[in-house]
């Protein structure tokens, strides 16, 4: 889509009664930043719409990110790295120790620009943190990795960061799907301070029962796309879901 596209997109989101709306990924492309930019500048986001946008914990990108949504009033910042058995053995060539320094520098650097943005503008800035390929790490690994991020951000009860978790390419059927979040759940030692999210995707085809299971076992929030119509095959169709419930 092109920037007129893009900002008819949003408007339309904003008309249907969406309150945040992811509207892309800053650091990764000059039209990904311009869409942002023209939002902010034009003065687009009604008041009561947060904005989010996506990030790899990765310095350079988080510092571009944040250059990005200066002067927003509501901002989720979603960053995320790959915590995978595979993708850590494959693409990190580290273990969990390794991925777990990642988030936390991460996380880091993002309170830091946040203190300095907020300082600045005043700005309502919220947190969200992706274990990505959370379908394919080993539980106990996912549980610790979000501990670790939740205790550097400073989470608590009162000002909760959202922890999404994807059912990357769709690994996992809805049922098990469920037992992973039902886990997480129930070992997460910062369950008061964190929004569980579902990120689910449509690679089987199954991602609204994958969402619905996912809600029932303690899941509180959900990202989907309308009609599905998200990243590869897809994630959960939002509009399906929300005549189901």
């Amino acid at each position: 889509m092109n920037l007129e596209e893009k900002l008819l997109f949003f408007q339309t989101l904003v008309g249907i009664g969406f309150k945040e709306i992811e509207v892309g990924f800053p650091s990764a492309s000059e039209t990904e930043y311009e869409i942002l930019r023209a939002l902010i500048d034009r003065n687009l986001i009604p008041d009561d719409v947060t904005i989010q946008v996506l990030v790899q914990a990765r310095p350079h990108l988080i510092t571009k990110t944040f250059e990005a949504i200066s002067g927003a009033k509501n901002v989720i910042v979603h960053f995320y790295n790959s915590t995978s058995t595979l993708q850590r053995k494959v693409v990190f060539h580290t273990d969990m120790q390794g991925v777990i320094d990642i988030a936390v520098e991460g996380a880091k650097l993002i309170k830091e620009l946040t203190e300095q943005e907020v300082a600045k503008t005043g700005a309502n800035i919220r947190f969200e943190y992706s274990p990505e390929s959370f379908s394919g790490t080993e539980m106990d690994n996912a549980v610790l990795i979000c501990d670790k991020v939740l205790e550097t951000l400073g989470a608590t009860p009162e000002h909760k960061v959202i922890l999404n978790l994807p059912n990357t390419v769709e690994g996992m059927m809805p049922n098990q799907h469920a037992d992973q979040i039902e886990y997480f759940c129930r070992h997460l030692k910062g369950r008061d301070s964190a929004i569980i999210s579902l990120h689910p995707h449509n690679d089987r085809g199954t991602a609204t029962a994958a969402t619905e299971l996912g809600i029932l076992a303690g899941a509180d929030r959900v990202e989907g796309a309308l009609f599905g119509n998200g990243e590869r095959t897809g994630n959960a169709d939002i509009m399906n879901v929300a005549m189901n419930m």
